[in-house]
């Protein structure tokens, strides 16, 4: 995205319109933007034309707000700047034990999936995950660890059915060796999924809700 463009953005969404439509004319965007408001008017009729943004044109005064293409690619200007200024080889990421929905053991015991994991991560984990919901304020972390080169464990077809790619990114939990995987069909948002070839639960003395800490390897 052109820095004039991510630079507009930002300075929208400092102002709100991330989340809804703001009230802002041409003179206070010029303002905001430290340009002319003829600059500024010619600045909101590229941004779109580009669609990063909808304007409502009411009686008064114009309204503006971020589209999800604008807001993306901030996302993607936001998950670079974390990788220059917080990142080095790893990442952590905290959040709780929480009981999963009982899909992980099926799939992870599949031998279509078993001897990559083995090829590919080093170890045959046990046939279960253990759930970790994300703490509100390391959701963003997740669209980071997304944003990287994982490991590729391929789908396959089994007795007439589909499995997906499964999409894995080594880590430690208390220095024990795991990985987080993510299923092509995944339906969590703020929880992840790891896999170890120990029990972690039993390994660990874990219980639903306590808090913990996984460091991704990047």
């Amino acid at each position: 995205m052109d820095e004039k463009y991510s630079f507009a953005l930002r300075k929208l969404a400092l102002l709100g319109a991330m989340d809804d439509y703001i009230a802002i004319s041409s003179r206070e965007l010029g303002e905001a933007l430290e340009m002319s408001q003829q600059s500024a008017s010619k600045r909101i009729l590229e941004l779109l034309d580009e669609k990063y943004i909808v304007r409502d044109l009411g009686a008064r005064r114009q309204r503006i707000k971020l589209t999800q293409k604008g807001i993306d690619d901030l996302k993607k200007e936001y998950n670079e700047y974390r990788r220059i200024f917080e990142l080095t080889d790893h990442m952590t990421i905290h959040g709780n034990v929480v009981s999963g929905m009982g899909e992980g053991g099926y799939y992870i015991c599949q031998d279509g999936y078993k001897s990559q994991f083995q090829s590919k991560l080093g170890f045959t984990p046990f046939e279960g995950t253990l759930n970790i919901q994300v703490d509100p304020e390391d959701v963003g972390k997740l669209d980071v660890v997304r944003s990287i080169a994982g490991i590729t464990i391929n789908g396959f077809s089994s007795d007439g059915r589909s499995f997906g790619d499964v999409i894995a990114y080594k880590a430690k939990i208390r220095n024990i060796d795991c990985a987080i995987v993510v299923p092509e069909r995944s339906h969590y948002v703020d929880t992840i999924e790891i896999i170890c070839q120990y029990h972690l639960r039993r390994t660990l003395s874990l219980e639903d809700g306590d808090h913990i800490d996984v460091k991704v390897n990047l």
